[in-house]
């Protein structure tokens, strides 16, 4: 760096740079010097250069030589004589030729004094050329090779080892004091072997290991700050969650806690301060206690969700079953107690918040948001329900007219016996389903009053008035071509005006079965009870059959006849069980009475000849006579009985009248 300073500021004068090689060898020194002098030349291409000598050769500047001495304990004699010799050469040195080299800068002795005024002058007002004291740049190298040995000696220090490897994983007790007492072991042992040396080179390499230090070890010291905040954390979760399951209010309970740890966290701090160090903890103080700010407001939200989700859940299992029961036996009076269920559990349900929500602290517009939402969760519950239950509400209707029709009012199963009133029992079982229809077409939680169950009456039971108004006038409006209901909101209407229409009809076309089959079963029970012939009928019988009757008046044997006739008429229709065939219907009844009719008639005919063929018995009058054997059920075998002996007496009363 000097030589360049030198060149740049003064012209070149030439200097003899001389090596000396002892102890030379048979290598001759032609041969060695070629190979000195290729080195020097790369020495000095290799030397920054200034812009004016970039292309200035080495000899401009230095006169290269290179002598070789011999050995001094192989030829000491010879080497003496050289050395005799290139001494002369330095006594002589500034003889033409000599070792001082070119003469072209040498002053006159009486301009010397201003020459060197010069030189000093450009010295001076060159910074490249104002080099520190010599004994500044021993105390700045010997205080840095002192710097560098106390920093490797504490990087090795055993204990200073033992912690950094320690603290990693965990808390170091007495951690500040423990490294502070080894720190200042190195800086004093430094200040002992600097003390000699310039004092503020001292104190400026001093200040320098100091920092080294403590950039070696503050990882370590931030490490331990992270491991204190941690623990410090999960303590607070732990204290916090213990003082909440304690019964203790929230808000008391996140104070008290966050006090108490930040308190224990100062104090490890305290314990974990370096002497030597000024560092700035607040940063860590400052997270930790936005970490214990975000536990305990995500615990509070957990537990407003929670409570919240509670209060829900009883609201909807105490709203959820009363207000489907409500609908499906829906009335005048379903809507006005749904509001009112609505409002005895909701004041419940806030009366409950209210008081779990006063350990929460809470400002009074949180409080309302919250207690808003219940009441709307409250709300929204009924609306749910209302709308499942319209949803099927063609199922609750028709479910309604079958208990209705086929019920009486004890609500024993109707027998249609000829006497019941179909179309009124029709009229009252639909009227009936038109209500339900009417409660559930909107929801009325407010005091509204409006005209759906009027609407949906006249409309749909009043149908054949409607048709007279429509024969008389075509312009007629139909009320309920419309898909929303006057003075209704569409967000709380549940079946609009067309809906129930097709609904309606839709409810007709599927109970007119039950009423068709109704109507078929009274009118069969009617005719399976009158077997008469009508009034006139009879009458007429009597006055046309007046002889006939006298006839029979005049000869008795009419009579036994058609007595037996009636009695085996009579087994037949208990045989063939006529009246039970015909339950089915006439073609089915004849058809089975077909089947039935001719073995029947043979059975009695074979029976009546058995019973003809018989001797009879001389048995004592005072005796019982035989059981008679019942070969049919249900009274036939007397019947039987009966018209065999009234035929046998028919048959023999004409011999005895002969004899």
């Amino acid at each position: 760096m000097i030589l360049v300073v030198m060149m740049r500021l003064f012209s070149p004068r030439k200097t003899t740079l001389m090596f000396v090689i002892r102890d030379k060898t048979r290598t001759p020194l032609e041969n060695l010097e070629p190979v000195l002098r290729e080195d020097i030349q790369k020495i000095w291409d290799s030397v920054p250069k200034p812009e004016a000598h970039k292309e200035t050769p080495l000899s401009e500047f230095f006169n290269v030589e290179v002598v070789a001495l011999s050995s001094y304990e192989e030829k000491e004699e010879q080497f003496k004589e050289q050395v005799a010799t290139l001494r002369q050469r330095f006594f002589h040195s500034i003889a033409p030729g000599g070792l001082a080299g070119d003469r072209r800068g040498v002053v006159p002795a009486s301009g010397f004094s201003f020459s060197a005024q010069e030189i000093w002058k450009v010295i001076k007002e060159n910074r490249d050329l104002d080099l520190p004291a010599h004994k500044v740049m021993v105390a700045t190298v010997r205080c840095e090779e002192i710097a560098k040995e106390k920093y490797s000696s504490f990087a090795a220090n055993e204990e200073w080892c033992l912690m950094e490897e320690a603290v990693q994983s965990e808390i170091v007790s007495g951690f500040g004091k423990k490294l502070s007492g080894i720190l200042n072991f190195s800086l004093s042992e430094y200040d002992a072997e600097a003390i000699y040396f310039d004092g503020g080179v001292r104190s400026a390499k001093r200040k320098q290991l100091e920092e080294k230090l403590l950039q070696l070890v503050q990882p370590a010291h931030q490490s331990m700050l992270g491991h204190i905040r941690s623990r410090t954390l999960e303590n607070f979760k732990e204290a916090f969650e213990k003082a909440l399951n304690a019964g203790e209010g929230f808000s008391l309970a996140a104070v008290t806690c966050t006090q108490n740890h930040m308190d224990k966290f100062d104090k490890g701090l305290a314990d974990a301060v370096i002497e030597q160090a000024i560092w700035d903890t607040s940063k860590v103080r400052d997270k930790l206690r936005r970490d214990i700010d975000a536990h305990i407001t995500s615990v509070r939200e957990a537990k407003l969700s929670e409570l919240t989700s509670s209060f829900e859940a009883k609201l909807n299992e105490a709203l959820s079953g009363p207000v489907e029961a409500l609908l499906d036996g829906a009335n005048s009076e379903t809507w006005p107690t749904i509001k009112k269920l609505l409002q005895r559990e909701t004041k419940s349900a806030v009366a409950g918040v209210s008081n779990a929500l006063s350990g929460f602290d809470m400002d009074e517009q949180s409080m309302e948001k919250i207690l808003t939402g219940l009441e709307n969760y409250a709300k929204g519950v009924v609306e749910a329900k209302a709308r499942e239950q319209a949803g099927r509400v063609l199922i609750l209707m028709k479910d309604r007219f079958s208990i209705l029709f086929s019920h009486d009012s004890d609500s024993m199963p109707r027998v249609w016996t000829g006497k019941e009133d179909i179309r009124a029992i029709t009229k009252t079982a639909r009227s009936s389903s038109l209500k339900l229809l009417s409660v559930m077409a909107a929801i009325r939680m407010g005091d509204d009053v409006d005209n759906i169950e009027t609407t949906l009456s006249s409309s749909l039971m009043d149908m054949k008035n409607n048709a007279a108004v429509k024969d008389r006038s075509i312009t007629i409006i139909d009320p309920l071509a419309s898909s929303s209901w006057e003075e209704i909101p569409s967000s709380r209407t549940l079946i609009t005006p067309v809906q129930c229409k097709s609904l309606w009809r839709q409810f007709n076309s599927e109970t007119e079965y039950t009423v068709t089959q109704a109507i078929s079963a009274q009118e069969a029970h009617k005719r399976s009870n009158n077997w008469l012939p009508p009034p006139w009928a009879i009458v007429a019988l009597a006055v046309l059959g007046f002889n006939e009757f006298m006839t029979l008046l005049r000869n008795p044997l009419y009579l036994g006849l058609i007595f037996a006739g009636f009695l085996l008429f009579k087994a037949l229709w208990v045989q063939l069980d006529i009246s039970g065939e015909f339950r089915n219907g006439a073609l089915p009844g004849l058809l089975s009475l077909s089947t039935k009719f001719v073995p029947t008639v043979m059975n009695l005919l074979r029976r009546l000849a058995e019973e003809g063929q018989k001797p009879i018995a001389t048995t004592d009058p005072r005796r019982n006579p035989a059981p008679v054997s019942r070969n049919f059920q249900n009274g036939s075998s007397s019947s039987s009985d009966s018209s065999s002996s009234s035929s046998s007496s028919g048959i023999t009363s004409p011999k005895e009248g002969n004899e």
